[in-house]
């Protein structure tokens, strides 16, 4: 099979001269992706390409006619695979408990993700950071390729974000890809041997999809089980209680094999690792505010917290994490400093969307899930936020939310479908006043008409879009232009 039958390609990570007959599972962005790599390499290194997809549509099914025509195999709405396969890859949107990924299981030598087909088929000279963690992945991504672009590094940010990691790889125009990696992809992962791994946190999440809490953290885990094979460093948030168990227990055990940084303590962001139990090599907010990292020996000094545009405690920790990725990488401290300066606000998280009457208001519309509202709430202080509430609730337990609302919000305006579970949340807590609007433009107004001048509302649901909108993206960009309509009116 792939590896006992074939030699390597010199001058790749781990690629085989021969795949041979590959299966890929589902048709999503990364499986076209990785299906297209496939049929450039049909009758050279691929023997057969076969790809079993979900429910047609039309563009899919004009992407099969012209994979057809070229040699593929495409077959929809496919529920048992049947066959051998040397390898296949499958698309992160598929269980591994499902009985398609199963089946494809049983049918093929090995199941591996997109990401990691990518990472074997990079040149050996590339260099690979993985960020991975329930919440903040995308913004420590896009920050951590910020500042290694910076430093002059030709890094691209990939996977969950930018292109798929195979797509950019084929294009052969990166050294250091940047990938924003989820527990679903790391799942289906192998060799992958990152050079810098991070994990930022792990909350319950997506545990449909992998079965239970216990199987969605051993995913994220993953992510650094090659480093001590590869010389690889990870780079761990301390300050979140799951990943700081992780290093207690490991440490207790027989430790990383691999060096680690860690970023703050049970603390938060100001507590330094080396003071509170030994630790070599440390990321934390030091006196006044400094941001500063401590690596191999050296201590690298940054910016103060009030320097970046990027607000909240937890943007404090994603920067920690960014600036150790790059300076591991080799960037210079002066170099990360001034990319940390410039880095703006990505879309829909914490997001400036314009004042209204001098009322501060925030997009942060991503912030599906009661953890990164919890987030948006401490963003503001000492300004306590007007904070919109609702979607399509997800059924979580609200007691954590409703608690941070009592200590950090002004007031609450619940929306949308979750509504009515929320205004039964918030009947006996200490929160006033907590209002209902049926959507969010009036849950909007209602906010506005509470504040004043120099007040924060901010949008931070605690829930999905899919009530009103067709994704996170859409209701943040309503919102957006909602404020600006308010905002001409005033």
């Amino acid at each position: 099979m792939v590896e006992s039958a074939t030699s390597l390609i010199a001058g790749k990570k781990h690629a085989p001269t021969c795949l041979g007959r590959v299966l890929v599972l589902g048709l999503g962005k990364s499986g076209t992706a990785a299906a297209d790599y496939c049929l450039d390499l049909l009758g050279d290194r691929v023997e057969s390409l076969a790809v079993a997809a979900g429910a047609p549509n039309d563009a899919a099914c004009a992407w099969a006619e012209g994979a057809r025509e070229r040699g593929a195999t495409v077959l929809f709405d496919h529920e048992v695979i049947e066959g051998a396969y040397d390898v296949c890859i499958a698309s992160p949107g598929i269980s591994e408990n499902a009985p398609f990924y199963l089946s494809a299981k049983a049918a093929s030598t090995e199941v591996i993700s997109e990401v990691e087909f990518a990472w074997r088929e990079s040149a050996s000279a590339s260099r690979w950071v993985a960020i991975t963690g329930t919440n903040g992945k995308t913004t420590t991504t896009a920050l951590a390729c910020h500042l290694l672009r910076a430093a002059g590094m030709n890094a691209a940010a990939v996977g969950n974000i930018g292109e798929t990691c195979i797509a950019a790889v084929a294009a052969g125009a990166t050294d250091v890809y940047v990938a924003e990696v989820s527990s679903y992809q790391l799942a289906s992962t192998r060799l992958f041997a990152p050079d810098v791994a991070v994990v930022l946190n792990i909350t319950p999440d997506h545990l449909s999809w992998h079965g239970s809490l216990e199987a969605y953290a051993a995913a994220k885990w993953k992510a650094l089980a090659n480093l001590a094979q590869t010389g690889g460093t990870a780079v761990l948030n301390a300050c979140d209680d799951a990943v700081r168990t992780k290093i207690r227990e490991t440490r207790a055990g027989e430790g990383f094999d691999f060096p680690y940084i860690p970023i703050g303590t049970a603390a938060g962001a100001g507590g330094d690792m080396r003071a509170a139990c030994g630790s070599e090599n440390a990321a934390f907010r030091g006196d006044g505010g400094r941001l500063s990292v401590a690596w191999d020996g050296q201590l690298f000094d940054l910016v103060f917290v009030d320097d970046l545009q990027i607000k909240g405690g937890h943007n404090q920790q994603n920067a920690l994490a960014a600036a150790s990725c790059a300076l591991v990488l080799g960037a210079t401290a002066s170099a990360v400093s001034e990319g940390l300066m410039s880095f703006r606000p990505l879309e829909h998280r914490i997001e400036p969307a314009g004042l209204v009457d001098g009322v501060a208001c925030y997009n942060d519309s991503k912030a599906t899930n009661v953890d990164a509202t919890l987030v948006a709430l401490s963003a503001f202080l000492p300004v306590k936020p007007i904070v919109l509430l609702g979607g399509r609730d997800k059924g979580t337990d609200l007691t954590p939310l409703v608690a941070a609302c009592e200590e950090n919000a002004r007031a609450v305006v619940c929306f949308g479908e979750a509504r009515e579970r929320f205004l039964a949340a918030f009947e006996d807590s200490k929160i006033s006043p907590v209002l209902s609007a049926a959507t969010m433009e009036e849950a909007l107004d209602a906010a506005l008409s509470l504040a004043a001048d120099g007040d924060v509302v901010v949008l931070s649901p605690a829930c999905a879009s899919f009530d009103e909108f067709s994704c996170f993206e859409e209701r943040g960009d309503v919102f957006k232009k909602l404020v600006a309509d308010r905002a001409a009116r005033s």
